[in-house]
């Protein structure tokens, strides 16, 4: 669901080098680029949709020892307030991440529609509260 119209925020890069840690790195299909976040607490995601869309999957792989042990996801649709959908507990491991609508507890995503998705990252495994992220996907419907 993330193209070339969808409008991507996050918190903070890697001592501001955009170039080598920006968030662009978590969508271009590369195994060698990622986006590394700054130190801090709760480093987040934003995505704002060009149109509405169904979430039913969500995709994320974080490098190990800079995941997060919880993620919370919020959405809204355009012109209302962000509300929180779901809690996600991913392992902290360097491997691909699916969550699914109708996964086992841990990792699982309430399917929604919506045109803005938050991310947070609020409990990092880094001492520093850095966060890496090598690949973001959002998979549903449009």
């Amino acid at each position: 669901l993330v193209c070339a119209d969808t409008a991507t925020r996050v918190s903070s890069v890697l001592s501001r080098d955009v170039k080598q840690f920006g968030k662009q790195h978590m969508f271009d299909g590369s195994e060698e680029t990622c986006w590394n976040s700054d130190q801090g607490t709760c480093q987040w995601v934003t995505l704002d949709f060009p149109r509405p869309v169904k979430v039913s999957q969500l995709h994320i792989q974080f490098q190990g020892g800079f995941s997060s042990r919880l993620c919370t996801l919020e959405g809204c649709r355009a012109g209302e307030e962000l509300v929180k959908r779901s809690t996600l507990y991913p392992q902290d491991v360097h491997a691909m991440q699916i969550s699914f609508a109708t996964s086992p507890a841990g990792f699982q995503v309430e399917e929604m529609v919506l045109d803005k998705l938050k991310i947070t990252f609020e409990d990092s495994m880094d001492f520093f509260g850095r966060i890496v992220v090598y690949h973001l996907g959002v998979l549903g419907e449009r």
